[in-house]
């Protein structure tokens, strides 16, 4: 059974069996004005290409091929832990770099922005000779280690980037939605999909996890959030007008995606069925993560409006050579 969105002029749902986006001029009928500078404030960069990209597509169904490959050898699981906002342990103290005296040659300061600029040239610091130059292996050796790199890469499956571009639309009463474009490593088009996951719980809460071939995902993710229900009170205050694109139902229960446009290769897939399956297991802990993560960002926020930090003073040391860099080091 699917939830039905809210009707009016901010949202448009998109019925199951036609699976299609109205989104033409000739058929919108939900349209909000708002001014173009305000627009440009408030609505992310990634709102501006999803808005064109999903034009008149279809939305497809997940292949079932990308089904079928959570069967294979791996369970898909999220590699390291996930961030909750709890501050990192302290890092030792880094020894400070001191000049003495009788090394400076010249020294110079100046006032900007509230502290001391120094610059001085010391005398010049001896410096450990470069690695030597290593010789290229031979024929035989380069063939053993080509050997020795395949049987490796058959054992230890490969580790990549995902590049993910998140877009999340909210309003009272209906979930929130995220529109999601993806960059596969290697594949020359951009794969768009719709996704009942709140990817504001992912972005920051999961950051690596294997997939269901074995491979480890390192994500990288921009992301925004679009507050219809302010839209709506924008729209009352301006005469501009904003396009919000329609949404489509999602059934209730586990969160999923819909591809728009084209069908995608089911190899591509893998890493965006995996980033489900560990948003629906682990869906308490990511919102847990994800709230404290909010928490200490505002005390953050309150701390440093309560007590801006000061400009602390800059030292610039540097000295000059008159031998190659090689022979007795360079500069600094």
């Amino acid at each position: 059974m699917s939830k039905s969105l809210p009707s009016g002029k901010r949202l448009k749902a998109v019925a199951a069996d036609s699976c299609q986006l109205l989104n033409s001029p000739s058929t919108r009928k939900d349209r909000i004005r708002l001014p173009m500078k305000q627009s440009l404030r408030i609505i992310p960069f990634l709102i501006c290409a999803a808005a064109q990209a999903h034009s008149q597509d279809e939305l497809s169904s997940v292949p079932p091929e990308a089904a079928n490959a959570v069967e294979s050898r791996t369970i898909s699981r999220i590699l390291g832990e996930i961030p909750d906002g709890t501050p990192p342990a302290p890092e030792p103290p880094k020894p400070r770099f001191e000049v003495p005296t009788q090394d400076i040659v010249k020294s110079q300061s100046v006032q900007q922005g509230g502290r001391t600029v120094t610059v001085q040239e010391i005398k010049p610091i001896a410096l450990p000779p470069p690695p030597p130059v290593l010789a290229l292996p031979s024929a035989e050796l380069t063939a053993e280690f080509q050997q020795r790199l395949e049987t490796y890469r058959e054992e230890n499956p490969r580790s990549g980037l995902l590049f993910l571009g998140a877009t999340v639309f909210r309003a009272k009463d209906s979930p929130p939605l995220t529109l999601v474009h993806y960059w596969p490593e290697g594949a020359k088009e951009l794969i768009t999909l719709w996704s009942s996951a709140d990817f504001a719980l992912v972005a920051g809460g999961i950051n690596s996890f294997t997939d269901a071939s074995g491979a480890s995902n390192h994500l990288l993710m921009s992301w925004g959030n679009v507050e219809l229900d302010r839209m709506d009170d924008l729209a009352d205050e301006n005469a501009s007008q904003y396009d919000a694109p329609p949404l489509p139902e999602f059934a209730l229960g586990k969160a999923s995606f819909q591809i728009i446009g084209p069908k995608a290769a089911a190899e591509d897939l893998v890493p965006i069925q995996a980033l489900h399956d560990l948003y629906n297991e682990h869906f308490d802990r990511l919102k847990l993560a994800f709230e404290g993560r909010e928490r200490a960002r505002l005390q953050q926020e309150a701390e440093l409006k309560a007590n801006p930090p000061k400009p602390k003073n800059i030292t610039l040391n540097y000295w000059r050579t008159e031998t190659p860099a090689s022979t007795t080091g360079g500069s600094k």
